[in-house]
């Protein structure tokens, strides 16, 4: 932890001064000079902080912009998805989250509930596994092959019985997601827990995130699922289009 708090001391010295040096850092931190070294040094490694001349002088390097860019983009997308989401509860009922990647899980960072969702189950923050829900199904489907193959080498959890945990199965999965624009998991997270989710494409075309709609299997039974994903997929057509992005036609 101390490492951690003075990586973090290092980061906003830099924003502070504009550029300084290992001696200066060091004496900021109350450290040796090798230890600011290394440092600054596992900073740079990660684009974090870099040196722009020969001086021996740090500054905060592009990898800053890319983790505030990052963060804006997800605020940005809970702005644009917001009312498209209470609509789409409002019209199915049930729980709708917008999911974006996190390494090898799933993440919700919004979350609206429909007026059928009698549990208060608040989702936002919960890692999940990427195979194990509809969006991240959907996540996995619009990856790059090699990255896509990387992580179906496995194992895969089986977080309960009905989890998809051979790759090449859910490698055929994955393929009707591409075909039919959205995703489905029965029971697959969770007992009695089914959901829907399509993708949320951004200015370029790159899906960004996803969308998805989940209630109790009773009421959310699987021969419905076809109609809720076309529901879904609708809306996340919309958001798309919020975020920038214009369809082909």
């Amino acid at each position: 932890m101390q490492s951690v708090d003075r990586a973090v001391t290092v980061l906003e010295i830099l924003a502070r001064h504009g550029e300084a040096g290992v001696t200066e850092i060091a004496a900021e931190l109350g450290v040796h000079k090798s230890t600011a070294f290394r440092l600054v040094g596992a900073l740079e490694r990660r684009g974090l902080v870099e040196q722009p001349g020969l001086r021996g002088k740090y500054r905060l390097g592009f990898g800053i912009i890319r983790l505030a860019g990052t963060m804006a983009a997800g605020l940005d997308l809970t702005q644009q998805s917001r009312r498209v989401c209470e609509d789409l509860a409002a019209e199915i009922g049930e729980t709708v989250n917008v999911a974006i990647r996190s390494g090898g899980t799933v993440v919700n960072i919004d979350q609206v509930r429909g007026a059928s969702a009698v549990v208060s189950q608040n989702w936002i923050g919960r890692q999940n596994p990427l195979h194990a829900t509809s969006s991240g199904k959907v996540l996995l489907a619009h990856m790059e092959y090699a990255e896509l193959r990387r992580l179906l080498r496995g194992p895969l959890e089986e977080v309960t019985p009905n989890t998809v945990t051979d790759p090449e199965a859910l490698r055929a999965q994955l393929d009707e997601v591409l075909e039919r624009g959205y995703a489905t998991a029965t029971e697959e997270l969770e007992f009695g827990l089914n959901a829907v989710a399509a993708p949320i494409r951004g200015l370029s075309g790159e899906v960004i995130a996803a969308v998805s709609a989940s209630g109790p299997s009773y009421r959310m039974e699987s021969d419905l699922l076809d109609e809720v994903g076309r529901t879904v997929a609708k809306a996340a057509a919309e958001i798309s289009t919020r975020m920038g992005h214009m369809e082909m036609r």
